[in-house]
């Protein structure tokens, strides 16, 4: 039986992935993770610790447990652990495991998000203008140039993290001067317009150049936003399944921005301009979205079509590559609370209280 290597078991993006290869049950499942809490709690078949993936301590770590326990297939789930891994890959690979990632300067750019912003906008792909903030010049011509009606600005961080890394609205500039000081993010943090609050991602899986699958699903607000300062956390509190001809078009154009050849998974975050237009923000590269799971329930098992490929060259049958399920299928999440699959009429008829 094939063993699958799961990193950063125990935190909700790779848990959601590790659910559903354990519902595909062909496979044992191994858990890969950095803190002994989140292993514990893992679902995990068989667990292992590992440094974090940022010490000079993880690739001897990562390279003996491969060595030892032989996996067939290896799967990150973290932009950190994505990065670094990848700059050891061919190390990785004389093992005998499997990966089925983009080439490195496609990662490279997608967890760099100036870089991704260069790449996108030297494609025609429409994006918010962004300003790199190397000084207080730079932030200063910010709030001239990008500042909307209301004189905001977004800045975030530009270097590797998730769940709005940095991320601040604001029309003040001492404010905006003191939250770069605190990062200590001159030369890292960048400025951007505004855009709406309404987001739609578009997670896509490729094998050497040709689109496999791809589902969109809208955010319906931000788990314990209201308490971060951006509203933003990375964690979908309601996610919706819904199709549009134009955020595809330009999903595939941004994938195709950064890679002449997609192969892997590519998760394009995208957020509505005023004039109604999705801009996209980020790529996720190569990994799920921590709702992967969400699409499982709703009959559409993508960690299960990525280790397909990866292991036997096996491709699904679907009756579209693009958005195979129904709309307005919704994903509700909360704390400590098992996530449920519900239709927006199930809601509206008062089925759930």
């Amino acid at each position: 039986m094939k063993k699958i290597m799961i990193a950063g078991a125990g935190g909700a993006p790779s848990e959601g992935v590790i659910n559903s290869l354990l519902k595909s049950g062909n496979e044992i499942i191994y858990g890969l993770g950095s803190e002994p809490t989140d292993l514990i709690l893992s679902n995990a078949e068989r667990k292992f610790f590992v440094p974090y993936a940022d010490t000079i301590e993880y690739k001897p770590a990562l390279l003996k447990i491969l060595n030892e326990q032989k996996p067939d297939l290896l799967h990150f789930q973290n932009d950190l652990e994505i990065f670094h891994a990848s700059l050891f890959r061919d190390e990785i690979l004389k093992t005998g495991v499997k990966l089925f990632m983009p080439e490195h300067n496609v990662i490279d750019t997608c967890v760099h998000k100036h870089k991704s912003y260069e790449a996108f906008k030297n494609a025609g792909v429409k994006v918010p203008r962004n300003i790199f903030i190397n000084n207080e010049e730079d932030l200063k011509q910010s709030f001239i140039e990008l500042a909307d009606n209301n004189g905001k600005i977004w800045l975030r961080a530009s270097s590797i993290g998730g769940g709005g890394k940095g991320a601040i609205p604001t029309s003040d500039y001492a404010l905006a001067k003191s939250w770069i000081d605190h990062y200590n993010g001159w030369g890292d943090f960048v400025a951007a317009e505004m855009l709406c609050a309404d987001t739609i991602t578009w997670l896509s899986i490729w094998h050497n150049g040709e689109l496999v699958v791809a589902q969109t699903r809208a955010r319906k607000g931000w788990t314990h936003g209201n308490r971060s300062i951006s509203g933003v956390t990375g964690v979908t509190k309601v996610g919706v399944t819904c199709s549009d001809d134009l955020v595809s078009k330009i999903a595939i154009e941004t994938v195709k921005s950064v890679s002449d050849k997609p192969h892997g998974i590519f998760g394009v975050d995208m957020a509505y301009d005023k004039g109604g237009i999705p801009n996209p923000t980020e790529i996720n590269i190569s990994r799920f979205f921590t709702t992967v799971q969400f699409f499982t329930e709703a009959g559409l098992n993508m960690p299960e079509i990525f280790k397909d490929i990866a292991l036997y060259n096996k491709f699904p049958t679907l009756n579209k590559v693009i958005n195979p399920l129904p709309n307005d299928l919704l994903w509700l999440r909360g704390m400590d609370t098992k996530p449920k699959l519900m239709t927006a009429d199930e809601i509206e008829s008062g089925i759930i209280f």
